[in-house]
């Protein structure tokens, strides 16, 4: 795998959304989402709550018990994976300008009968066995304290993932659950509910590396885009979670006035 560094805020690739324009998406979205979504927002502050009492963090409890960190290990070694809702994901570092981030999936199984990766008739092997094949859903990338301050997606060639179609990809989002404890219960409640507070977001980032890849493809149309090292971070868009739960909770007492 290509080691390359790539600095998180001089990707072209950014994506900006400012508080108005987050209000104005929040606005715009039925009731029953923005409760789920305030829903995970008290969960997140919940798992905040716990760990600080102990002066733990979200990044610690995934790497406890490691004496030396390393670029590129995944972090808790064998990732972690729910083999009853087929979610999974992992911790690693190797760009700048972050501590390191989390990548997160849905295995074959979680995904609904009928759904199949994008056609692909380069020389790569895609992963070919139920147990093997997987789609990438959304990285978060953490700060030295432990907390996210980035959404970003990647390139096929990354994960090593089977490229699935956008819509179908926004639609697995829904079967990312981590429902036990190992490594940490607050850790897995946390991914797990980080994917519904920024779920606009991720929507669009989604959306928004379809697109790059298809321009990238058209500008070279000789080259296998899916595994071009050239295009490693497909979308990216900065984040805080005390913004967006702020702006979730506004958007809701104004329902209410």
């Amino acid at each position: 795998m290509n080691m390359m560094a790539t600095r998180i805020e001089d990707s072209p690739l950014s994506m900006k959304m400012d508080a108005k324009e987050l209000r104005e998406v929040l606005r715009g979205l039925p009731s029953a989402q923005l409760t789920k979504m305030n829903d995970a927002a008290d969960e997140i502050l919940e798992c905040y709550r716990v760990l600080s009492k102990g002066g733990l963090n979200i990044v610690g409890e995934v790497i406890k018990g490691v004496e030396t960190f390393y670029e590129w290990d995944h972090y808790p070694d064998g990732d972690i994976y729910d083999d009853e809702t087929h979610a999974q994901y992992y911790y690693h570092a190797h760009r700048e300008g972050e501590h390191g981030h989390f990548h997160t999936f849905l295995r074959k199984k979680g995904i609904k009968n009928g759904v199949e990766p994008v056609p692909y008739d380069g020389e790569e092997e895609w992963p070919t066995e139920e147990d093997d094949i997987l789609s990438h859903l959304i990285a978060i990338s953490m700060d030295s304290a432990g907390f996210p301050i980035q959404l970003f997606t990647t390139n096929r060639w990354v994960t090593g993932e089977n490229w699935y179609d956008k819509k179908d990809v926004i639609d697995m989002l829904d079967g990312f659950i981590i429902d036990h404890c190992n490594p940490s219960w607050p850790a897995n409640r946390w991914i797990t509910a980080m994917v519904v507070l920024f779920r606009p977001q991720i929507e669009r980032l989604i959306i928004a590396r379809d697109t790059a890849v298809t321009d990238w493809k058209a500008k070279k149309p000789d080259e296998d885009v899916y595994e071009d090292r050239d295009l490693e971070v497909t979308s990216q868009l900065d984040i805080k979670v005390e913004d967006q739960i702020r702006s979730i909770k506004e958007v809701i007492e104004g329902r209410l006035d």
